[in-house]
């Protein structure tokens, strides 16, 4: 596998891992008191708040900026493009999710918005190079 074929799967990954990490933080305490609902995940997922309900929608965001960089990337390769310039756009893509992930657990709008917009950038610069 190429290193953008790994970010794929990284990018895959990331808003699995962002939503993990508010519903491991509530792992001690009871469905019933507010804990994870393995049982209605999604409502519960819907009640989060503070940083934990900020993490469902950084999850909701990363499967939405998902179909845009995989086909970027595809294209790309599809299209020939140099691999190592894939690679690196791939890279930055990951980095810029990383950022955004930060950005909206940490409460900064303004600053993920603009990162947000940088990642958008480079997933264009992907399908670009096909």
């Amino acid at each position: 596998m190429t290193i953008a074929q790994w970010c794929v799967l990284a990018a895959c990954l990331l808003p699995i891992l962002t939503v993990g990490s508010a519903k491991a933080s509530l792992a001690r305490i009871s469905r019933k008191q507010g804990g994870y609902d393995n049982f209605n995940p999604r409502a519960w997922e819907d009640k989060l708040e503070g940083w934990r309900g900020r993490a469902h929608a950084a999850q909701l965001n990363g499967f939405e900026a998902l179909p845009l960089f995989i086909a970027g990337v595809l294209f790309a390769q599809i299209g020939g493009a140099e691999q190592a310039r894939i690679d690196l756009l791939a890279m930055a893509f990951i980095a810029a999710r990383l950022l955004y992930t930060w950005a909206y657990l940490a409460d900064r709008a303004t600053l993920r918005s603009l990162i947000w917009a940088v990642g958008l950038g480079l997933s264009i610069a992907l399908l670009a190079l096909g």
